[in-house]
């Protein structure tokens, strides 16, 4: 259903899911935001937290998207994972304990619904979608609208954070294509299978993680493991290739695919050994039917709580769902495999951020709009909910008559930020993870692992300082 201005909309439009509106105490007027995934979530948790008023707007159920299976907040729709957790040594698990220092209710929920992993964090995703819900609901100063914006939010909306992600309605969309006079971009995005734990044959596949390596909830046995010969594995790669796939429209011929999520059948077309140095490596595996590593190992990782389900892990795909049950089933472990859900391709839309957006995330054509997650060009679970925590304490510091100050850029926060609003080329811009690329250089001979610390361990130094005692708070 479209929003018009307050004023117009009918009272039947007004019913939510569950409205505070009449304990709402703060004097700061309120801010609206678009869309109740990770970013959007993660947004209003920050703004409500700092005691400024909320109305989260979710268009699921009136309008579901392609991903999406139910229409619950901040829902998972590909991987179960939101990577290393490894803060010393790996970006996005920096990224993680940024979030945390930050107060993030997206980490709080991952934390309480972790799955084992190995160095991952994983979660139960209907555990961690409730726990999100649940905690925005119950807040009093959060309001949720289920209800789609279709078109430019009303001119009374004076503080707005888009956060619709990369499944942005069609008529928001294109509002927000012709208010910035550019074509939006746009690449394919593929969704990895699951399957009933209870169909895996256990006398095939074995539990462990590489090198034995344990996690946030592991013990080094987190992943079950499917073992194929070098015949075995030819055969499979042949039939990908040959496999019957998803057929692009016309207009979608020239989108390309974003490379970490890149189905495995385009990951095969690029040479035949590619998926055994990629998703299939059988590196620090050692089956235990044979005592040697196998020629290469199909991966699965546990998927919820009760370990009922599993996901291919490196398995997004495009090939059509009858080929795809014929295909995994010849890999030795699944020959009965029972899939809860086969693969999909979606294609997500995002703006030219560099080139359209300020350095705190304004449209620079309608600064009273704000935009988070990846419509912004950022990728990844975390690095979404964290452009939506910077976006909530940047408009949360504008409600206290504040200027809004960004992260420093030798924190992950602020290098993510900066690539997204200027650092990148807009020209040649697409989405991207969170790296130590993205980091300012840092003094000393460091070199490999060493590097890595000595940039995270600055990253926290600088973020403290920033997230306290009174964060954005600029004069």
């Amino acid at each position: 259903m479209p929003v018009a201005s307050s004023d117009e909309i009918p009272s039947a439009t007004l019913r939510t899911t569950r409205t505070h509106s009449d304990s709402m105490t703060s004097s700061a007027k309120t801010v609206h935001i678009i869309g109740g995934g990770l970013a959007g979530s993660e947004a209003a948790w920050q703004l409500a937290s700092a005691g400024v008023p909320v109305v989260l707007h979710e268009m699921r159920p009136v309008r579901g998207t392609e991903a999406h299976l139910t229409e619950n907040l901040a829902e998972l729709v590909c991987s179960n994972s939101f990577r290393s957790d490894d803060a010393a040594n790996n970006a996005v698990g920096l990224l993680h304990e940024e979030m945390r220092r930050a107060g993030s209710l997206i980490m709080r929920a991952a934390d309480a619904h972790k799955l084992p992993a190995g160095g991952a964090l994983a979660v139960d995703r209907h555990g961690f979608s409730a726990a999100v819900q649940q905690a925005l609901l119950a807040h009093p100063l959060i309001e949720l609208r289920r209800e789609e914006v279709a078109g430019l939010p009303p001119d009374d909306w004076d503080s707005v954070i888009v956060a619709t992600g990369p499944l942005t309605s069609p008529a928001l969309a294109e509002a927000i294509r012709r208010l910035s006079g550019e074509e939006s971009l746009a690449f394919f995005d593929a969704i990895a299978p699951i399957v009933h734990h209870e169909s895996i044959d256990l006398s095939i596949a074995w539990k462990q993680s590489r090198y034995d390596k344990g996690g946030p909830a592991g013990d080094g046995a987190d992943y079950l493991n499917c073992p194929m010969t070098k015949d075995e594995y030819d055969a499979f790669v042949a039939g990908l290739l040959a496999g019957d796939k998803t057929e692009f429209k016309e207009w979608e011929h020239n989108t390309p695919y974003f490379n970490g999520c890149q189905p495995i059948e385009v990951i095969a077309a690029s040479g035949p050994q590619t998926l055994r140095f990629g998703p299939m490596k059988p590196v620090g595996l050692r089956d235990p039917r044979t005592g040697h590593r196998p020629w290469a190992v199909v991966q699965l990782r546990q998927d919820n709580a009760l370990g009922t389900l599993w996901n291919i892990v490196g398995f997004q795909t495009k090939l059509k769902h009858g080929e795809q049950t014929r295909l995994f089933r010849t890999i030795p472990g699944l020959q009965n495999a029972e899939f809860a859900r086969l693969g999909g391709l979606h294609r997500n839309t995002f703006l030219n951020s560099p080139r359209l957006l300020d350095a705190t995330l304004r449209l620079k054509a309608m600064p009273r709009l704000r935009f988070a997650g990846q419509i912004t060009g950022c990728e990844g679970y975390v690095e979404s909910a964290a452009v939506g925590l910077m976006t909530g304490k940047f408009a949360a510091a504008e409600r206290r008559g504040l200027a809004p100050l960004a992260p420093p850029p030798t924190t992950a926060m602020g290098a993510l930020l900066g690539h997204i609003t200027g650092g990148a080329d807009a020209a040649t811009f697409q989405p991207m993870n969170v790296n130590f690329g993205l980091f300012p250089p840092i003094d000393g001979a460091f070199r490999g692992k060493e590097r890595k610390q000595a940039l995270s361990a600055r990253a926290l130094r600088d973020f403290d300082q920033w997230i306290a005692p009174t964060p954005l708070a600029a004069e």
